[in-house]
């Protein structure tokens, strides 16, 4: 299975570059981070009709992941990084692909250093670690 990520940094002003890019590169799996579009602007049609059923985690400023499968609709298995449910940044979605349970995440900066973006960014990765493990001793 082939899996590529990519930071699109806005999802539908870089469609045409995200289509075309799809088109040569043939990835099975596409992770996309930076959407920078509430769910209902995502382009579904216009990536359905390059053959890739896709999830999505949509926000309107920086952040916003998607999960691509080509010939495939991804499930849905998970839309934010557990342990915190005051989080609203939509910063991790994980979906099964063919059978495969595959993550895309968009990890925090932190900057400044000290402050609370800095905090976020430890308690964040925290999670993910807290997650990953799990998921690797599911098998």
């Amino acid at each position: 299975m082939k899996i590529a990520s990519f930071n699109i940094n806005n999802i539908n002003s870089r469609l045409e570059n995200l289509l075309g890019w799809l088109a040569v590169a043939k990835p099975d799996v596409a992770c996309l981070q930076e959407l920078k579009a509430r769910d209902m602007q995502f382009p579904r049609s216009a990536l359905a009709a390059a053959g890739y059923g896709a999830v999505w985690k949509g926000e309107p400023t920086w952040n916003g992941v998607a999960i691509l499968a080509r010939g495939a609709e991804p499930v849905l298995t998970r839309d934010a990084l557990p342990g915190d449910d005051a989080d609203r940044q939509s910063r991790y979605i994980e979906a099964a692909v063919n059978g495969i349970i595959v993550a895309c995440l968009y990890a925090p900066n932190g900057n400044p250093q000290p402050g609370p973006k800095f905090a976020y960014k430890l308690a964040w990765h925290a999670r993910l670690e807290v997650h990953a493990e799990q998921l690797l001793d599911t098998g």
